[in-house]
């Protein structure tokens, strides 16, 4: 191995060493040559501008007195030196006065030096008389032939090479000595001593100090490495420790410290063995957060798991000694509680459950309120293993947040069937957009006081060939849930705005859109910007586009709604809440939100004439409205007790089934012309 390593890391060296210091070399003698071929071009400019400044004064005379013995005198002179081509003295419109030329020098380099210093090179100086007239005769001109220099050049550059490559090999043989003295032999020492080593007690043999470099790199190598082997020893003995621990993380949940869904299952397995003797019944409540999503990207994931871990606290709590709590993934939390008599006490907890999360969560200085839905399964009833109980449990919790969130619902046989409807209908909806099947209809608006049309509102449908229209409440919360109700809601958007951008075409120049928000679309951050985008592109004033948004969404977070409003007033839109009266909540949040409208749930409105509890309701808004300076709108209105209730009571706008059923917008037209009678 010794001789093997020296083989291969030695040699390789010297052979780095040498093409890298001969590399130098080339490039440092051949920036030498270059330099010298500079200043052999300066030299025959030197030489040329001596001799014509030497043979200027004779050549003058020369000329001035036209004098051909003097001219020749001058020729004979100036080729005396052995560098001269050609030279005359004449003036340019006249036959020289002296002329003399001879061959080119016949020397072997020429073919080198030619391409470098060029063939020859030609210099001429003005011949001029004395002043004060300082009267021009004529011109000497002389040509050099470069070889005699290009001669001296290649002596020289052959000794620039030849000095340039020796000091290279001298300077990368004594690098390669101080590398082998200096790194390669105490690598080789260093492998002599790594043989030694016996891999089942690797800290026996430490690798020895050289001296020398006991604080250098290779001193603190091996400090390293003596460090590593002896921590081998010690890492195998933690090894098993780790194993173990791994595997307790393997069924624990790292974030809140519950089991996992594993962990649950092989827990819950004995448990169930033992009330099948018993004859009790089990409950599973498998617990979903509601648009947990949502508050992720409102505040951060951090906050989020933060959020998780006090939640995790409040449903410790929630069940007896026997309780079994799990968390399942993401927002998904499961609770088992044995000993259950009843159905009914399961739904005792869930509604303790729901009722302890209405107390809003304070963290890092922030109010949030989570909501959550809650499906419950029983043993044996619904399943007799773990799997499957958990199973049908999430399945039916999916389920309720299909038809209404903030709730509980038991398993129920149908259950395996409306899930399969569920997965096909979501992978529909994937294609719908593409595949044109969605299409708005419009419900009119009328001002009491005016008796007129003054806005619609857009209504989503979806028609598919083979199943007819699918309910909105069925299909937007799955375009919710799978991230295409952006998608979709611009869509809708645009649609919108280019029909409204028809009728005041059209003359209905007075006539607002109003069009439903979804919660994902109203906390996504491009939505301000592609309402003001589709004003600006359709040319619709400020304020024509009305968006819908529920109570319940606003009421989630109110300082961030109150920013999302903002930005969404300042994109030119007007703002209505959908549904109000069904939130629950406290109504001094209008003040803080920049609201121009309120919509009255059509469930206040279908009871007026038979409901003392509605009727008061719908008087109490109307007049808080007024009193804020909004505009207050009743949905559902279907008859006319109704509707002089409302006038009554000083309600602005009204719609529903009493002046017309949501129509596509051929068909409403006719009801938009200012003659058309309503109702």
């Amino acid at each position: 191995m010794k001789q093997q390593l020296r083989n291969r890391l030695s040699l390789k060296l010297l052979r780095v060493v040498l093409l890298a210091t001969l590399s130098v070399g080339f490039v440092l003698s051949l920036a030498q040559i270059v330099f010298d071929s500079y200043q052999t071009h300066q030299l025959i400019e030197a030489d040329a501008q001596r001799i014509l400044r030497m043979a200027r004064g004779p050549a003058t005379q020369a000329i001035y007195s036209l004098d051909r013995e003097m001219g020749t005198q001058v020729m004979e002179g100036l080729f005396e030196h052995e560098a001269m081509r050609y030279a005359a003295i004449g003036h340019p419109d006249e036959e020289s006065l002296a002329e003399k030329i001879r061959p080119l020098a016949n020397l072997p380099a020429r073919w080198l030096t030619d391409p470098i210093l060029a063939q020859e090179r030609t210099f001429s100086i003005a011949l001029i008389g004395r002043e004060p007239k300082s009267e021009y005769y004529g011109d000497l001109d002389i040509t050099l032939d470069t070889a005699v220099y290009g001669e001296a050049f290649l002596h020289h550059s052959l000794v620039i090479v030849v000095v340039g490559v020796a000091r290279a090999l001298i300077l990368g043989l004594i690098l390669y000595l101080i590398y082998q003295w200096l790194l390669t032999r105490p690598l080789q020492h260093l492998v002599e001593h790594l043989v030694r080593i016996n891999p089942d007690h690797p800290s026996q043999h430490k690798l020895p100090l050289f001296k020398g470099h006991e604080d250098n790199e290779l001193g603190l190598w091996v400090k390293t490495a003596n460090g590593l082997l002896a921590s081998i020893e010690r890492n195998l003995r933690l090894r098993r420790e780790a194993e173990d621990d791994l595997q307790r993380m393997s069924q624990y949940d790292l974030l809140t410290g519950l089991p996992n869904r594993q962990q649950l299952q092989e827990r819950l397995a004995p448990v169930l063995t033992e009330c099948r003797k018993q004859q009790q019944r089990i409950a599973v409540l498998c617990i979903g957060l509601d648009d947990f999503k949502g508050i992720n990207e409102r505040f951060s994931y951090l906050f989020g798991d933060q959020l998780l871990v006090a939640l995790t606290e409040r449903l410790r709590v929630q069940g007896g000694q026997q309780m079994m709590l799990a968390r399942l993934g993401g927002d998904e939390f499961a609770l088992v509680q044995p000993g259950i008599a009843q159905p009914y006490e399961a739904a005792e907890l869930a509604d303790r459950i729901l009722e302890h999360l209405e107390t809003p969560f304070v963290l890092q200085q922030r109010t949030v309120r989570l909501r959550a839905t809650i499906g419950i399964t029983l043993f044996p009833e619904d399943g007799e293993t773990a799997e499957k109980l958990l199973q049908k449990a999430e399945q039916t919790m999916t389920l309720a947040k299909q038809r209404s969130r903030s709730r509980y619902q038991f398993y129920v046989a149908d259950l395996d069937s409306r899930i399969r409807q569920r997965r096909e209908l979501q992978e529909e909806l994937a294609e719908a957009l593409t595949r044109q099947q969605f299409h708005l209809v419009y419900q009119p608006q009328l001002d009491l006081a005016q008796q007129r049309i003054v806005g619609v509102e857009a209504l989503l449908r979806w028609r598919l060939p083979h199943k007819g229209l699918i309910p909105p409440d069925l299909f937007i919360p799955l375009a919710e849930e799978n991230g295409s109700i952006i998608r979709i809601g611009e869509w809708v958007l645009d649609q919108a705005c280019r029909q409204l951008r028809r009728w005041h075409d059209d003359g209905l120049t007075g006539l607002r859109m109003a069009v439903n928000l979804s919660t994902v679309q109203l906390y996504h951050e491009s939505t301000p910007k592609l309402i003001g985008d589709l004003l600006r592109r359709y040319g619709l004033p400020a304020e024509s586009l009305e968006v819908e948004v529920t109570e319940t969404v606003l009421m989630e977070d109110i300082d961030s709604a109150a920013t999302i409003l903002h930005r969404l007033r300042d994109a030119g839109a007007l703002i209505a809440i959908d549904d109000f009266g069904t939130g629950y909540s406290s109504l001094s949040y209008l003040k803080s939100l920049p609201v121009d409208k309120i919509k009255i749930d059509k469930s206040f409105v279908r009871d007026l004439s038979e409901d003392e509890d509605d009727s008061s309701i719908v008087r109490a808004v109307i007049q808080l409205g007024t009193s804020l300076g909004m505009r207050v709108v009743a949905e559902g209105v279907e008859s006319r007790d109704q509707e002089r209730f409302l006038i009554a009571q000083g309600c602005h706008e009204v719609q529903g089934y009493l002046y017309s059923k949501p129509l596509p917008s051929e068909e409403l037209e006719a009801l938009l012309q200012p003659t058309t009678q309503i109702g």
